[in-house]
C-alpha cells in the first residue's frame, strides 16, 4: 500500500512530487520492464533525493501498485466516455466498442502492458490488478445494462470482471511472445472475450 492514501488530498508541491515519480516510473517500466525499476533508478530518473520517493512510497510494489492504480483510472475513464448508442445494433456490437477502447490503452501505453500483461511475478500488482478487475467489471455491466435488457446473471461470478480477464490473458501471451498485442492477437482476445459473456447472454437482446 502507497503512503499517499485517499483520505487527504496531498497538498500541491506533493502531488507534483508523486507525479514527477510516477511519471518517471513509468518511462522506466517503458524502457527496461518491472525488472529495471528501482527506488534509486526512478529517484535517479526524476531528478529527485531517494529519500523524498521513499516519503511517499516505501518500496518499488508500493510504487507499482499506485502505477497500477493509475492505469486503471484510464480504463474507468474509457469506459465511462459516451457511446452513441444508435449505433449498436446487438450487444456484440457493445463489447466491441469496448474492447477497442482498453486495445487503445494498451498499445499506448508501455507501462500498462509491463504492468498487467508481462510476467513479473509481483504479487502485490497482480492482487491490486485483480481488484480493479472487479470494479471495472462493476461498470462494465452497468454499461451493458444502459444499453441492453440483459438477463440474470449469476451474483457468485463475476461475469465482466472473468471476460476482461480471458481477454488479457490473450494479449498477455501477445506480449510475452511479440513485446505487443498484434492485431491477430487483439482479434483473438475479442472473440475470447465475447465467447464468454456469451455463456450468459442469448445472441440477441432488447435495446433499451
Amino acid at each position: 500500500m502507497t503512503r499517499t492514501a485517499t483520505s487527504r488530498k496531498p497538498r500541491a508541491s506533493s502531488q507534483a512530487r508523486i507525479e514527477a515519480i510516477l511519471a518517471a516510473a513509468r518511462e522506466l517500466l517503458a524502457e527496461h520492464g518491472v525488472a529495471g525499476l528501482s527506488i534509486y533508478s526512478v529517484a535517479e530518473r526524476a531528478q529527485i533525493p531517494p529519500s523524498s520517493v521513499y516519503h511517499f512510497f516505501a518500496s518499488v510494489p508500493a510504487l507499482l501498485e499506485a502505477l497500477t492504480a493509475d492505469v486503471h483510472r484510464a480504463f474507468r475513464e474509457a469506459l465511462r466516455k459516451p457511446i452513441d448508442g444508435t449505433a449498436l445494433g446487438t450487444w456484440h456490437d457493445l463489447s466491441r466498442v469496448i474492447e477497442q477502447r482498453m486495445l487503445l490503452i494498451y498499445n499506448q501505453d508501455a507501462a500498462a502492458r509491463q504492468l498487467i500483461l508481462a510476467q513479473h511475478g509481483l504479487s502485490e500488482v497482480t492482487q491490486a490488478d485483480r481488484q480493479h478487475d472487479m470494479e471495472l467489471g462493476e461498470l462494465m455491466h452497468k454499461l451493458f445494462d444502459q444499453h441492453f435488457q440483459l438477463p440474470m446473471v449469476p451474483t457468485d461470478v463475476d461475469v465482466f470482471a472473468l471476460a476482461m480477464e480471458l481477454s488479457d490473458r490473450v494479449y498477455a501471451r501477445s506480449v510475452q511472445l511479440h513485446e505487443q498485442i498484434t492485431p491477430r492477437m487483439a482479434e483473438e482476445g475479442q472473440r475470447v472475450f465475447e465467447a464468454y459473456l456469451g455463456l450468459y447472454l442469448p445472441p440477441f437482446l432488447p435495446k433499451r
